[in-house]
């Protein structure tokens, strides 16, 4: 298990993520222990305070360890993306917001404007890249199996795949997640959050790294607002705190309502 996310770290290494993993590794414990040293009983609990201090100092190298491989391997695929002038948004949300439904209406109405490549990152199947083909633009799907969040490895083997043309925009649609994916670099140059106005107008101060980690915040199904008590202007004022930098956006990814906002700004954003 990995300890900084709580999922496996094995995708970190180079193989494939669909297929199932047997640990049933046989471990050698016939080693001696040496008992002298002082040993606290609490709760009439046999408790080892000198063993409890180094599996914990390990557990922190490991955390520390992932979080590094990964953030050298973002740096390598951002490099990449520079070199060929290469927009790359990382789109996050929670499962349901609206993210594909999104990104399929953006490359169907900028179809012609913009050269697209998509990353669909999922737990299990390929429905959202198989909407995503249908709109015309090349996607390659990542299934993580047990994993949470795609990282930095994923998206440098998929994009060797994808190969996309410079001046081109890339989405990355993450795993729908709003805790493990804020933690990993892509080596994407801007992330963007969906949020649905049928969540919580909590949901920045309850998951703060997503919502810090960010530059723009889509507000999308506005089309259901009538029949909900979400009030924009709280969800805002709580992202604010959080990020003071956040900017908003209101669009229906069903009505198109306010999707022209969200357009200009992958214009401009796109060098």
């Amino acid at each position: 298990m990995c300890d900084t996310c709580g999922c496996s770290d094995s995708h970190f290494h180079d193989h494939d993520h669909s297929h199932d993993h047997d640990h049933s590794h046989d471990h050698d414990h016939s080693h001696d222990h040496d008992h002298s040293h002082d040993h606290d009983h609490k709760d009439g609990r046999h408790h080892d305070s000198s063993h409890e201090s180094r599996d914990k100092a390990v557990k922190v190298e490991i955390g520390k360890d992932i979080l590094e491989v990964n953030n050298r391997l973002a740096e390598r695929n951002r490099g990449y993306f520079e070199a060929r002038n290469i927009f790359v948004v990382n789109l996050m949300s929670s499962p349901g917001s609206g993210k594909t439904t999104l990104l399929e209406r953006t490359l169907t109405d900028l179809k012609g404007r913009h050269r697209f490549y998509v990353i669909e990152g999922d737990q299990q199947t390929a429905m959202d890249a198989d909407r995503i083909k249908a709109t015309g633009a090349p996607v390659v799907q990542v299934n993580t199996g047990r994993g949470c969040h795609l990282d930095a490895s994923m998206v440098n083997r998929a994009v060797k795949e994808l190969d996309p043309a410079p001046d081109s925009i890339l989405f990355i649609e993450n795993v729908g997640n709003l805790i493990c994916p804020s933690m990993f670099d892509l080596g994407e140059e801007a992330r963007v959050v969906v949020m649905s106005v049928t969540e919580g107008e909590d949901k920045p101060l309850k998951y703060p790294d997503m919502f810090r980690g960010a530059g723009l915040c889509l507000i999308n199904k506005t089309d259901l607002l009538p029949y909900l008590d979400f009030k924009i202007s709280e969800a805002a004022e709580n992202g604010l705190l959080v990020n003071g930098r956040l900017k908003f956006m209101q669009v229906s990814a069903k009505t198109g309502e306010g999707m022209d906002e969200w357009y200009d700004w992958l214009s401009t954003n796109t060098r």
